[in-house]
């Protein structure tokens, strides 16, 4: 928690630890997202931010739309209540007002709204990658425990390698609840499924935890999962290709073939009716083209697996 977080807990922390309950899904996203920062801290946070950013806002705009006149270039043809008429002489104090109300709503509500969500981007990113990690992950585990080492030496050393991405952070704050929270590996392991943003690691821990409760083959278990997962991680693999050729197909036909054919008729279609600007054929060009080949990047970026 950093300086200004700390002043903003002053001012508004006590006020948020009585609307604490109301926010449980903001609370379960920041401990799966792993922000260090205290939930009653990161809400009084984002509150008085928004409040500072929709003030900022209704100023800027406030002084804009009074020096530049805004309201006056408003002309309105049709007939009006004697009210309005009536106010026509204060329209642009009136006017000013209701652009610096609007843009406190606004501005205020937008960066309260990016507060929070960003939580719950972050879970879903680190989901994302345990998900993409983890087969390999599970690789070195069994090839651990096949060694003989003990399951909490395992996750220790799982959680000290860099290459296994936020599989490795999982592994260790499992570590951080043995070595500093004393708790015992069922516990660490029921803590940490509980507060993983990743189903399939949630399934896995929670199958060690029965491995290890009833006295089973914990090695085998590691060994099955790590099947399992090679094998899903291929197939998952075969349908995003499947999915990128049908995706390429699309963009030929819809932003190659079809922008092409567009144009071309078009331009036919000017040069017969004598058209100097064509504005549908810039359109496509510099609209429908550029606009189209982004959402595909975007829709790609969006799809492809980590690693």
């Amino acid at each position: 928690m950093n300086s200004y977080q700390r002043f903003c807990f002053n001012i508004l922390g006590k006020q948020v630890k009585l609307r604490r309950e109301q926010y449980g899904e903001m609370r379960n996203s920041l401990m799966s997202a792993r922000i260090k920062t205290p939930f009653e801290a990161y809400l009084s946070t984002a509150i008085f931010t928004s409040i500072i950013v929709g003030l900022l806002g209704a100023v800027v705009i406030g002084i804009v739309t009074f020096s530049l006149n805004l309201p006056e270039m408003i002309n309105y043809q049709g007939s009006l209540p004697d009210i309005f008429q009536s106010l026509a002489d204060y329209r642009l104090i009136l006017g000013t007002v209701i652009a610096v109300i609007l843009s406190l709503a606004i501005f205020g509500g937008i960066t309260y709204l990016i507060f929070t969500m960003y939580p719950s981007i972050i879970a879903g990113e680190r989901r994302r990658n345990i998900d993409a990690t983890l087969p390999y992950a599970i690789n070195y585990i069994t090839a651990m425990s096949t060694a003989g080492i003990t399951p909490a030496e395992i996750f220790r050393l799982l959680g000290e390698s860099t290459i296994y991405g936020e599989s490795a952070v999982e592994a260790r704050y499992i570590s951080r609840e043995i070595d500093i929270f004393g708790k015992d590996l069922i516990d660490s392991l029921r803590i940490t499924s509980t507060l993983t943003p990743s189903l399939r690691m949630k399934e896995f821990l929670q199958g060690a935890m029965a491995s290890i409760s009833s006295g089973g083959n914990l090695t085998e278990y590691f060994r099955t999962k790590s099947t399992q997962y090679a094998l899903e991680n291929r197939q998952q693999q075969k349908i995003f290709l499947d999915t990128l050729g049908l995706i390429a197909e699309s963009y030929v036909t819809a932003l190659v073939a079809g922008t092409l054919f567009l144009i071309i008729l078009q331009s036919i279609m000017s040069m017969l009716s004598g058209e100097s600007s064509p504005l549908f054929l810039y359109a496509v060009i510099y609209g429908i083209i550029p606009f189209g080949s982004i959402m595909f990047v975007i829709l790609i970026s969006s799809m492809t697996p980590e690693i």
